[in-house]
């Protein structure tokens, strides 16, 4: 069996093959070429990094905030609904499948909510990844802050801080670095994850993958390309966080190697 990784500089018009490789990609708009399967490989790779980023945007924001809110204590009225509502988050979105979600929010809650007819599948599949990771992240904080000793949380609060000013100076800075290694694994897992955006066709890698073999019959070149930059993709995220971790480190608070955690 033998490869043929020229395919990627085959015209995908005709059998032509351009030779930098690059038809319309890197051309700035001069149009002096057709694209290549490399110009939608790219592509494709564009359209799996920002789905991964929105993603990731909204499960962090939201993955805190509920994690925080489950570690207040239940004293009034306000604060036990916000606690339950923060444990029906969790429950609801980690224990349903992300592909599921993924259809959920692309076939039934557009016609639930006719504002979000109008918004592309790109943006839909991000919200439901987001909302399914941030479940995720959710547990992970409430971990990391019930880990820290009780003496912080009483000894910020002996010095006259409020309950919003103990969480904003000293529980939450120190719950964060904590949770940085588990949340280096969410933040690969969700750009792995974004391949279930092909499911609502979405031009992402894996509906590349797909569609490139059924018209070329290289399925073999164009799944071991889109392997290669799921790796470079997810292992750059892989040695971020690890930079992060060694950044905010606290020494003889948190151990740490020299090349990270992870």
């Amino acid at each position: 069996m033998s490869l043929d990784f020229q395919i990627f500089c085959k015209s995908t018009f005709d059998d032509t093959y351009s030779p930098r490789c690059f038809g319309e990609f890197f051309q700035f708009g001069q149009g002096t070429g057709d694209p290549t399967y490399l110009d939608w490989l790219l592509t494709a790779w564009g359209w799996t990094i920002a789905v991964s980023a929105l993603a990731l945007f909204i499960a962090l924001l939201i993955g805190i905030t509920i994690g925080t809110l489950r570690t207040i204590s239940n004293e009034t009225v306000l604060s036990k609904v916000l606690i339950f509502f923060s444990n029906a988050w969790v429950e609801l979105f980690r224990n349903i499948p992300v592909l599921v979600q993924v259809f959920l929010w692309y076939h039934v809650i557009p016609m639930l909510i006719p504002a979000l007819k109008n918004f592309p599948s790109f943006l839909l599949v991000s919200i439901a990844l987001g909302f399914f990771t941030s479940a995720r992240i959710a547990e992970q904080m409430k971990a990391g802050i019930f880990s820290l000793p009780k003496g912080q949380r009483m000894a910020a609060q002996s010095l006259g801080m409020t309950k919003v000013q103990t969480y904003r100076y000293v529980l939450l800075p120190m719950a964060m670095r904590i949770v940085i290694p588990p949340l280096t694994s969410e933040c690969m897992n969700i750009v792995k994850n974004s391949a279930v955006a092909f499911a609502v066709s979405v031009s992402e890698l894996t509906l590349f993958a797909m569609q490139t073999q059924e018209e070329t019959s290289k399925g073999i070149e164009m799944y071991l390309g889109v392997t290669a930059l799921y790796i470079v993709t997810a292992f750059t995220v892989n040695r971020v966080m690890a930079l992060i971790e060694r950044k905010t480190c606290i020494p003889g608070f948190i151990a740490t190697s020299s090349q990270g955690s992870h």
